[in-house]
């Protein structure tokens, strides 16, 4: 079991797989994109397989597969089927903007996926396109239906951003009356590249909830799963559920107990900090198994108590900066 210095269970990694995608959402990056990694920068198939591994054998029970766009990545089936198969992973998942992900599914489910993040702002396709800068919308939709019709867990992931699409919370909602999924409402976070000014979060979490229950006042809190970064809701007679994410609030740092891999090996305990030591880089050094799973308690003994503090000890990038695909979603 991995407990980190405040007493708090670590079996959670959240691994990206590569920096690139296939949108360039202006919350996330510029509009001409990042300076992506070269190959030799990004994590190996092979160096990822055997963090993994390790990590299983030292207590991690889930993994989600994130990028970037997982899917952009070559030949990413093989990883996820060689993941699938490590002895003591009880659960692997992934995050996807769904643009390439339908003629996937039947495979994902195969190995056992039963759970996909789908990233989706709006249901208005011109306003996808604004936001994502590309003329996607029809792709994603169609992984939507097929996600479904093979059985797997959808959880819809949408940023709220005033100005943007804060006319789309009420048209997701909907969803949720006869659709299976768990729409979820994110706050905007400044993980943006530098790609527009971050002028602060104007839709908290409270205020998200203030305008579903303005329509659906018999709206009912439910019991959030253990470790949850949502706070979860039903409302009654509607097959799905809501949840609302407080990801600049940092209101659930206290029970966090994920880590993460960059797609350039950085391993950062929290979010908001700026990565605690290169992974990648420690086992291109030649270091073998104990000596990485040392540096590895060191640094969960030492992890900061919450999302604040950790940013507030950023050295290496004093403030935020980078993006959310350079970081993993």
């Amino acid at each position: 079991m991995l407990t980190d210095n405040h007493g708090r269970k670590i079996n959670y990694l959240r691994l990206a797989v590569t920096d690139r995608c296939n949108l360039r959402c202006f919350y996330c990056m510029p509009e001409d994109g990042l300076n992506w990694l070269s190959r030799s920068e990004l994590m190996s198939y092979e160096e990822m397989l055997r963090s993994c591994g390790l990590l299983v054998k030292m207590g991690i029970e889930k993994i989600r597969i994130t990028g970037g766009e997982p899917f952009v990545r070559k030949d990413i089936m093989q990883l996820l089927t060689a993941i699938s198969n490590l002895n003591g992973l009880q659960e692997l998942s992934l995050t996807t903007n769904g643009v390439l992900t339908a003629p996937y599914v039947p495979e994902l489910k195969k190995i056992g996926i039963r759970s996909v993040n789908l990233s989706l702002d709006t249901l208005d396709a011109n306003r996808f396109f604004t936001i994502t800068r590309r003329d996607e919308f029809a792709n994603v939709m169609t992984a939507l239906d097929a996600l479904l019709k093979h059985g797997i867990e959808v959880k819809i992931n949408a940023v709220i951003m005033d100005g943007k699409n804060t006319q789309d919370i009420l048209p997701l909602v909907e969803m949720t009356q006869n659709m299976p999924v768990s729409v979820r409402f994110i706050e905007e976070m400044p993980f943006n590249g530098d790609g527009h000014v971050y002028t602060g979060l104007q839709w908290d979490y409270v205020r998200i909830l203030d305008e579903i229950k303005n329509k659906y006042p018999e709206i009912q809190k439910i019991p959030d799963p253990l470790n949850s970064t949502a706070y979860n809701y039903h409302i009654p007679g509607h097959h799905g559920s809501i949840g609302i994410i407080a990801a600049y609030s940092r209101t659930f740092c206290g029970t966090c107990n994920r880590i993460r891999i960059t797609p350039h090996g950085e391993f950062k305990t929290c979010l908001y900090d700026d990565g605690v030591l290169n992974i990648k880089d420690i086992m291109r050094s030649g270091a073998g198994d104990d000596e990485l799973q040392g540096v590895i308690l060191k640094a969960i003994g030492s992890r900061a108590k919450d999302g604040w503090e950790a940013e507030q000890k950023r050295v290496i990038h004093p403030g935020i900066h980078e993006s959310m695909a350079t970081i993993g979603g």
